[in-house]
C-alpha cells in the first residue's frame, strides 16, 4: 500500500505523526469501554471514523499497536508525575508526590490508566506468552529505591530492604486502580490518596524509630513504653514498707 502522505515531505510526516496519534488514542478509548479482548482493528478503526487498512498502513499489525498504546500511556505518566516529584528536595515530599501524582493521574486520565491495566492482563504474544512481563515494572521500581535510599541516608526514613518495600508501595497504588477500574466514582481516589500517604510516611518514617539518628536522638528524649510499664510494675509489686514506730524513754524505763 502506497501512502499519499510520503510524497508530502516535512508536511507528510506531520500528517502521518497525527494520524498515529490518533489511532493510538481510538484505542486507548476502546480498550477502557470494551476491554482488551473486545478492542478489535475493526472498532478501533470505526471510532477514528477510517478502514483497516489506513491502520495497517501505519502499524503492522495489532501487536505493534498495543505496544506502542502501553507505551504512550507509560510516557503520559512519567511526564505527568516524574518532573515535580524530581524537583523536590527531601525524600519525604518525593515520596508523597510519587503516591498523590500516581493516583491523580488516574483521576485525570481514566482512560489511559484502565487501558493499561487491560493490556497488562490480556495481551499475549503469538507464542501466548505475556506481552509484558515483571521487567516492565523495573525502571519504577528502581525509581522509588532511589528515593527510599536517599531517605535513609538523610534520617528521615528508617533501616528497610528498600526493593520489597518500593514493590509494595508500586502494588498498593495499582491496588487502587484495580478497585477504580472495578467500581468507578464509587472509589474515592482523594481517600485513598491520603491514606496510602500516611501509611507509608508512617511506615518508613524515621520517626522514634532505634537504629536511626533521628530515631535515637528522639529515643534520648523519650521513655520507652515497655521500661516504663515495667518500672510501673515494680513499684507495685515492692510498696514502701511503713516505718517502725520508735519506742519512748518511759518504756525503756519501765522495763
Amino acid at each position: 500500500m502506497v501512502s499519499k502522505t510520503k510524497s508530502g515531505g516535512q508536511s507528510g510526516s506531520f500528517v502521518e505523526a497525527a494520524r498515529r496519534a490518533q489511532i493510538v488514542q481510538c484505542a486507548i478509548d476502546a480498550i477502557a469501554t470494551g476491554g482488551y479482548a473486545q478492542a478489535s482493528l475493526a472498532q478501533i478503526a470505526q471510532r477514528a471514523g477510517i478502514s483497516k487498512g489506513v491502520i495497517s498502513y501505519h502499524f503492522a499489525g495489532k501487536d505493534e499497536l498495543i505496544e506502542q498504546v502501553f507505551a504512550e500511556v507509560m510516557g503520559q505518566v512519567v511526564k505527568a508525575v516524574l518532573p515535580e516529584v524530581e524537583r523536590a528536595p527531601r525524600a519525604t515530599d518525593k515520596l508523597r508526590l510519587y503516591i498523590e501524582g500516581s493516583i491523580e493521574f488516574m483521576r485525570t486520565h481514566p482512560a489511559h490508566t484502565i487501558s493499561l491495566l487491560e493490556i497488562w492482563n490480556g495481551y499475549r504474544k503469538a507464542d501466548g506468552k505475556p506481552g509484558f512481563d515483571a521487567t516492565s515494572y523495573e525502571p519504577g521500581i528502581s525509581f522509588l529505591e532511589s528515593i527510599f535510599r536517599q531517605g535513609q541516608a538523610e534520617g528521615e526514613f528508617r533501616r528497610f530492604a528498600t526493593r520489597p518495600a518500593a514493590v509494595t508501595l508500586r502494588s498498593a497504588i495499582d491496588g487502587v486502580l484495580v478497585q477504580y477500574a472495578t467500581y468507578g466514582d464509587k472509589v474515592d481516589l482523594k481517600e485513598n490518596c491520603r491514606e496510602l500517604v500516611t501509611l507509608f510516611e508512617f511506615g518508613l518514617g524515621a520517626r522514634d524509630v532505634e537504629g536511626t539518628a533521628k530515631g535515637r536522638k528522639a529515643a534520648e528524649k523519650t521513655v520507652s513504653p515497655r521500661k516504663a510499664t515495667a518500672s510501673q510494675a515494680s513499684e507495685r509489686k515492692a510498696p514502701a514498707r511503713p516505718a517502725a514506730p520508735a519506742r519512748s524513754g518511759a518504756s525503756k524505763r519501765s522495763r
